[in-house]
């Protein structure tokens, strides 16, 4: 009798990308960027960090595209760390002058998972462009075992761009943030449909400048804009465009009563 999920037709799963060596490469570009762990003013050092960092990427990449392909898009994305790090300079800069918790730019690097997200997601952002299969959403899906931080590669971020607590916040593809945005922990920008026949279009929010959103905020669907300089309270429910410099709260009720006149509760045990 034949095996019950054997099928003698299916097709052999190409290869994939290592997941233990990308998770590995994540972790080791981003000590690297910010000379954490070794001592980087030795510029042949730091130079030959570099290079083992190119070799690892290209192994990862060689399982999914031609070396041609890989050669290529290793070549850009070193090009563009220059970019990419003086973005997450100010990423870093803008942690510290908004959280007073934040005690040096040692601490933001090495213990804010918001931080990390966000320099993990402009890494991945830059594979996606090259139009990288798999691999951006690898990295991604890694950050977000880590940090519970869900940000999808494909979305659009600008600059300084600051995380606060950071769980459970998840942000979609076709997300579009403006500069000097701030959001906190459990916030959604995600899709009203979701269909196989409307993966092209635009199905995430676009966030302006200057927005501040507060926790367990969700806004949904493409045509949903927040304006500049709004601000989105905790708990809110969007799926309308939002004026700029708007103020959106949820309104709940807290009742307080005296409960003496209550009967003594039971005592049990489950």
């Amino acid at each position: 009798m034949a095996h019950p999920i054997y099928n003698k037709n299916r097709q052999k799963i190409r290869k994939l990308p290592d997941k233990a060596e990308t998770e590995a490469w994540v972790e080791h570009i981003f000590q690297w960027l910010f000379s954490i762990g070794e001592d980087y003013s030795d510029a042949d050092f730091f130079t030959a960090r570099e290079a083992v960092l190119k070799t690892e990427l290209e192994k990862i990449l060689n399982s999914i595209l031609t070396d041609h392909e890989t050669k290529t898009v290793v070549k850009d994305f070193f090009n563009a760390l220059e970019t990419i790090h003086s973005w997450l300079e100010a990423d870093l800069e803008a942690v510290f002058n908004f959280d007073p918790a934040a005690k040096s730019r040692s601490e933001v690097l090495v213990a804010y998972p918001g931080f990390f997200a966000i320099a993990i997601y402009r890494l991945a952002h830059q594979l996606w462009k090259s139009k990288v299969p798999v691999v951006p959403r690898l990295i991604s899906e890694y950050v977000h075992s880590k940090t519970g931080i869900d940000i999808h590669p494909g979305a659009k971020i600008g600059e300084r761009f600051f995380i606060d607590h950071g769980t459970g916040i998840v942000i979609g593809e076709t997300t579009i943030i403006g500069n000097d945005v701030n959001i906190y922990q459990g916030v959604t920008l995600g899709a009203l449909h979701v269909s196989k026949a409307k993966a092209e279009e635009k199905r995430h929010p676009t966030i302006g400048n200057k927005v501040i959103i507060y926790a367990n905020a969700t806004i949904l669907g493409g045509n949903t804009e927040i304006g500049n300089d709004a601000i989105i309270g905790g708990n809110v429910w969007i799926t309308n465009s939002i004026p700029k410099q708007s103020l959106v709260y949820h309104k709940s009720e807290i009742v307080i009563k005296n409960k003496a006149p209550f009967p003594e509760p039971l005592n049990f045990v489950i």
